[in-house]
């Protein structure tokens, strides 16, 4: 049996790598562990590329975070090189059964090592992000999401009282390459003052809109008296905007996965300059700070919902696999595994892995973007309500209303 980890880490993950080793070994195969993701198998490297798992090296390792393989972004169907050089590697380490555990990406690389494996080992992928966006049934969430959110969130709280005490705003970016579901999960949860998601924008669209819904809900807090809040916006808001409108993410590299690496973009300071100046352009003086929140989520400790998760899933993989079976996702439904097989997750236009992102007409979004103080449409129905949004604003009420009106999410 080998495990291999792929990209990025999210809590759970040890309790994974623990789960498939013990039962394999009750089972009576032995568990390989790869390090390092396919990175090594990639170049070519058997040696040192796996070690021995055996149960006392796991047992307790469930309750930790990080992942004791390590993991890398590393692709082994990038090109027809790097899958002849897997497939090779894990022939001659005489592996015949393969768990994967990753995202979408490493779902859609399981994917191709099933159709070129022929019968040379069964696959099973254990899908974990803490981006949530993997399309499992029922709405149920990846492994790593929920320790995410519920780390995630008591920074936001932290974030909020500082805010309030301080009186200034918060201009906070959350992880989520492409959905939405972390920046709300924990905008949410900690009741920051409102949220931005990319599944609210159209692609292409301006910068200027995302400005202006950040700038639109400082002022509405404005004429409600109060100078300060939290806006939390998801990093994936930066892929839908215009391309040239933000210069640095022409700068940007991919990794092996063809996904832009938008951590490094610093989006928060960007969009905090940009309102900073356009509000002190009309002699409002408002104090913003940025802050990033994405590393300090992925290798969290697990919370007790995301130990027992990953440890079924573990289990549930080995299982699996020792009924013959082979390429599929492992998944729970009202705790019985029931596995989807990894063609069905895939999109046949793209090629890839297809994404779960947040659902604009569900009741857990109409309740998030109820409780959010941001420009609606009723701050535009009569006119008391105009005019006090425009002496907050120092501007006039047309001014206002051309320049803001457009922004609203409907």
């Amino acid at each position: 049996m080998g495990i291999v980890v792929g990209g990025g880490p999210a809590p759970g993950i040890n309790g994974v790598i623990s789960s498939v080793t013990i039962e394999a070994i009750n089972r009576g195969c032995a568990v390989l562990g790869l390090m390092d993701g396919f990175k090594r198998l990639v170049s070519g490297q058997t040696r040192g590329a796996a070690v021995n798992l055996v149960i006392d090296d796991v047992s307790r390792i469930h309750l930790s975070g990080g992942s004791i393989l390590r993991t890398s972004r590393v692709n082994p169907a990038q090109n027809p090189e790097s899958l002849r050089a897997v497939l090779a590697g894990l022939k001659k380490l005489k592996i015949n059964r393969l768990v994967t555990i990753g995202g979408e990406g490493t779902a859609g690389a399981a994917h191709t090592l099933y159709r070129s494996a022929a019968n040379d080992f069964q696959i099973a992928h254990v899908p974990k992000t803490i981006d949530n966006d993997l399309p499992l049934p029922g709405n149920r969430p990846a492994f790593g999401y929920e320790t995410a959110r519920h780390v995630g969130t008591n920074i936001l709280a932290n974030l909020i009282e500082d805010a309030k005490t301080t009186r200034r705003w918060f201009f906070v970016v959350a992880m989520g390459r492409l959905a939405g579901h972390l920046t709300l999960g924990m905008a949410k949860s900690a009741g920051a003052t409102l949220a931005v998601i990319p599944e609210e924008l159209r692609p292409d669209s301006p910068l200027q809109r995302v400005c202006d819904i950040l700038e639109g809900a400082i002022i509405k807090r404005l004429a409600m008296g109060k100078d300060y809040g939290v806006a939390v916006i998801a990093e994936g808001v930066a892929s839908r905007i215009k391309p040239g409108d933000i210069k640095v993410i022409e700068e940007l590299q991919s990794d092996e996965y063809g996904h832009l690496r938008l951590a490094d973009l610093g989006f928060a300071e960007y969009l905090k300059r940009r309102v900073e100046h356009s509000l002190r352009s009309r002699g409002v003086k408002i104090s913003i700070t940025d802050k990033n929140i994405g590393y300090e989520l992925r290798c969290a400790a697990p919370i007790p919902y995301d130990t027992e998760y990953a440890r079924d899933l573990g289990y549930a993989a080995v299982k699996y696999l020792f009924s013959g079976d082979s390429g599929a996702v492992i998944n729970l439904v009202h705790g019985k595994a029931t596995p989807i097989p990894l063609k069905r997750i895939m999109n046949p236009a793209t090629g890839r892995t297809r994404l779960r992102l947040v659902d604009l007409r569900s009741d857990s979004y109409e309740v998030a973007l109820s409780y959010m103080i941001r420009l609606d449409p009723e701050d535009f129905k009569d006119e008391a309500s105009i005019n006090r949004l425009a002496r907050a604003s120092r501007m006039s009420a047309d001014e206002f209303k051309k320049r803001f009106q457009y922004a609203i999410i409907n």
